[in-house]
């Protein structure tokens, strides 16, 4: 079983604002931001992380080091978690881009959305980037890694909707909150849903015990268990 620990960035000014920033280079964190990750790196504390990933862009990765604090770890960036690539609506208001004809189409049918621009990118291409890294990094910590894999907001609702078998098109029915935390246990039949936008809960759960939680089978329980994640 690979565990994977899903934390969007703290906030940034264009998140105070109202602003899309896409890859808008510079967007880094304000003060709020830095609370919010200091926060989540404190709740990771004692969980033995295998390795930290993150989107290259600023934000993500004052984030990532924030969580990492004074552990031994590298961070390794991978594009495939950035920032769906907005085109031209990157820099935009979003009070403004609610009255593009586009919007209702991000709204109502994600999976048929392509930003517009040469830069612009389809929802869709950027599920399936984000998803195929998930794939990548379960396979290189192995089925008893634990791991952080820090992303955006668009980025987290793509893999959590893909881990519930959702489609595409329902990836707006996932919040995700600056420096909130999701849990994905993958195994060998299914991946698990353990927290989506968590902002408080306790996650020492996630320490490994000699009792494994889901056991080699990845089998469901059957009338929901007891509680204790076995």
């Amino acid at each position: 079983m690979t565990t994977l620990i899903l934390v969007r960035h703290g906030r940034t000014s264009a998140n105070r604002d109202g602003i899309l920033a896409g890859w808008t280079p510079g967007v880094q964190l304000d003060d709020k931001g830095i609370e919010q990750a200091t926060a989540a790196g404190l709740r990771l504390q004692g969980i033995p992380l295998s390795g930290v990933v993150s989107s290259p862009l600023e934000r993500t990765v004052e984030t990532a080091e924030l969580l990492v604090g004074d552990r031994d770890l590298d961070i390794a960036l991978d594009p495939r978690i950035g920032e769906c690539h907005y085109g031209d609506w990157t820099g935009r208001a979003l009070k403004d881009l609610a009255k593009e004809p586009m919007w209702k189409v991000v709204q109502s049918q994600p999976s048929a959305a392509v930003f517009p621009g040469p830069d612009g990118e389809s929802l869709r291409n950027m599920a399936h980037r984000a998803i195929d890294a998930v794939h990548h990094w379960n396979h290189q910590f192995g089925p008893d890694g634990i791991y952080v894999m820090v992303s955006h907001g668009d980025v987290i609702k793509a893999i959590v909707s893909n881990a519930l078998g959702t489609h595409l098109d329902l990836f707006q029915r996932v919040h995700i909150d600056p420096c909130s935390i999701s849990v994905i246990e993958y195994t060998a039949t299914r991946p698990f849903a353990i927290h989506v936008n968590d902002t408080g809960s306790d996650l020492s759960r996630l320490i490994p015990t000699k009792k494994s939680r889901r056991g080699k089978s990845g089998d469901a329980v059957v009338g929901g268990g007891s509680g204790d994640g076995r």
